[in-house]
Order: structure tokens, then C-alpha cells, then sequence
């Protein structure tokens, strides 16, 4: 007696190791997209930056301001300040930065405007006169000020703001390039962090100084 048995159907061919590769790569980025959109959904200003919590303050900051007086961020208490590291031979960021500070500035209630003030504090001190800081920055606005940190002291006050300065192709005492911190940090008027991005839009920094709530 012979004994039934199931018959086979066709064997699938199978699948070629591109195939595979390629479906795990979409898993994982529709996997890593609904993530992102869950946090964006529980956190908006993750994509727009680091908010501080109330009462921590900002670290010292001092030096010669860009009217050739002593310049500290204590005096600019009061202010709502933009701060950010740059230098004035910086061909696209800095300017780009100062740019769309102008028109975080431009954006505000006309009584607002005179409590806001972009910061610019260079990393190129060597370089960078107090003169030619005065002209930078009011190109850009009026109520931008500029700080030159001795040498000295430079490397630990960007340490200190959690950022970092590095000089690279030095070909001389005044020829090399500057590498910096591209971030922006928001500081209240009570000289505490409250919001840090690195971000150039100025509808991100906008979206900033609202959750400061000018506090």
C-alpha cells in the first residue's frame, strides 16, 4: 500500500541580499521617522533647540566691548541677550547669524526691540580690533554689540559656555582659519541661560524668545 503524501507546491526563488538590505533600510527609517515625529509631538523645541530650566545662570562673560570700554554680560542685565561666538573674517556663518538676529529683532512688538541685543563675542581676538567689531555689527543693527575676551582668558570662557574655538592652517602669527561654535544662547533679563541653537532661522530663534516668555 502506498502512502499519500502532500505534493509541493513551486519553490519561491529566493530573495537576493539587495532585496533584503533594502527592505531593512526602509523598516528602520520608517521606524526612525515615527520617532522623530513622536518627539517632535511631546517636545516642539527639540527641533529648534535646548531650553534651560529657570535659575540657571550663564557664565561669566567679560572684556572690552566693541566701543572700546570694559563690557561684561552683568552690564547687559535687563536685556534679553543673543550671544554667539564668531570672528570678523568668518566668510558665511557669523554674518548669516547676525542677519537673522536683525530680523528676530525686526519681528518683535516695536517696544520689545530695545530689550533684545545680539552679541557677538569673537574667538579671533589676535585679529579682531574693537574698531572693526564697532563696524561689523552695526552693519547688521544698530542694538548689536560686540565683546573681544583677552587671549588669555578666551579658551576657558567658550569652554565654559559649552562651546569650542579651534585654529587650524596656521600659516603665520595672523594667517590660520577659525573653526567655532556655531550655537546661539538666548540670555534673560536676570542673566540666566534660558535657550540654546544651533540654527540660523530666524523663526527657530522667534520660537525661542517665546517660550523665554521674556521672563
Amino acid at each position: 500500500m502506498t502512502e499519500d503524501r502532500p505534493v509541493a507546491g513551486p519553490l519561491r526563488p529566493a530573495r537576493h541580499w539587495s532585496q533584503s538590505l533594502t527592505l531593512a533600510l526602509l523598516a528602520v527609517s520608517v521606524l526612525l521617522a515615527g520617532m522623530l515625529l513622536y518627539n517632535r509631538l511631546i517636545n516642539p523645541s527639540s527641533f529648534s533647540g535646548t531650553a534651560y530650566p529657570s535659575g540657571r545662570m550663564a557664565p561669566a562673560l567679560e572684556g572690552t566691548g566693541e566701543d572700546g570700554q570694559p563690557l561684561s554680560l552683568t552690564d547687559l542685565r535687563g536685556q534679553t541677550v543673543a550671544v554667539f561666538y564668531g570672528f570678523l573674517n568668518c566668510p558665511n556663518i557669523c554674518p548669516t547669524t547676525l542677519a537673522a538676529l536683525e530680523r528676530v529683532r525686526q519681528a518683535l512688538p516695536a517696544s520689545r526691540r530695545p530689550n533684545f541685543t545680539p552679541l557677538l563675542v569673537s574667538v579671533d581676538p589676535r585679529r579682531d580690533t574693537a574698531a572693526g567689531l564697532k563696524q561689523y555689527v552695526e552693519y547688521f543693527s544698530v542694538g548689536a554689540r560686540g565683546l573681544r575676551v583677552p587671549e588669555a582668558q578666551l579658551k576657558q570662557t567658550v569652554r565654559a559656555w559649552g562651546a569650542d574655538v579651534q585654529y587650524v592652517d596656521v600659516k603665520g602669527p595672523r594667517d590660520y582659519q577659525v573653526n567655532h561654535t556655531t550655537g546661539v544662547y538666548l540670555v534673560d533679563a536676570r542673566a540666566g541661560f534660558a535657550w540654546c541653537g544651533i540654527t540660523r532661522r530666524s523663526r527657530r530663534m522667534r520660537r525661542g524668545l517665546h517660550r523665554m516668555s521674556w521672563r
